[in-house]
């Protein structure tokens, strides 16, 4: 089933276990696959609404990691860590995404023991008319049978939270193109 969200290009739909969202924005290729590659950019839009993002580390080839934390105005800190798998400027860009500690070693989310400790995503990044439309796709890999029922019960929740995250990002780009 797809879900749009009204007036902002934004799919959410759910295909063999992965949440599939599509969002197109107003800007170039390029300038969308760097704001999910360099540091710079990153803190200015990834996380949940309301957080701080600080970039600990990022070592952008296959093996290498972005390490990050997140801060809420209460004082909530959360970590995580993606593991660069593959990566194609400015067409894809996979990465393995993980709650983490600050020593960026993978822990269970703190919101519950039962999500999966390890999500692939794979972003796909296409051009039409200046305008650049992204395909995120995520499913747990190395998932037990409890986990993988768990994140398929948190779909509505996952497609509200990166809508959010998708219209920081948007905002973000209106400010840099």
């Amino acid at each position: 089933m797809t879900q749009e969200k009204a007036g902002n290009n934004f799919n959410a739909t759910v295909e063999g276990g992965e949440l599939v969202l599509t969002r197109t924005f107003n800007a170039p290729r390029e300038l969308v696959f760097k704001t999910w590659t360099e540091a710079e950019h990153l803190a200015r839009w990834w996380g949940p609404t309301g957080f701080e993002l600080s970039v600990h580390t990022l070592d952008l080839r296959p093996g290498g990691i972005f390490h990050y934390s997140m801060k809420s105005a209460e004082g909530f800190e959360m970590w995580g860590k993606f593991v660069y798998q593959e990566i194609n400027s400015p067409e894809k860009l996979v990465f393995v995404n993980s709650f983490s500690d600050a020593e960026a070693n993978i822990i269970r989310a703190p919101f519950s023991e039962s999500f999966p400790l390890e999500i692939m995503n794979k972003l796909s990044f296409t051009e039409n008319e200046g305008k650049t439309t992204l395909i995120m796709r995520g499913g747990p890999i190395n998932a037990t049978e409890e986990e993988l029922k768990f994140f398929e019960g948190m779909f509505d929740s996952m497609k509200q939270g990166f809508g959010g995250t998708f219209d920081q990002l948007d905002a973000y780009l209106a400010k840099v193109v």
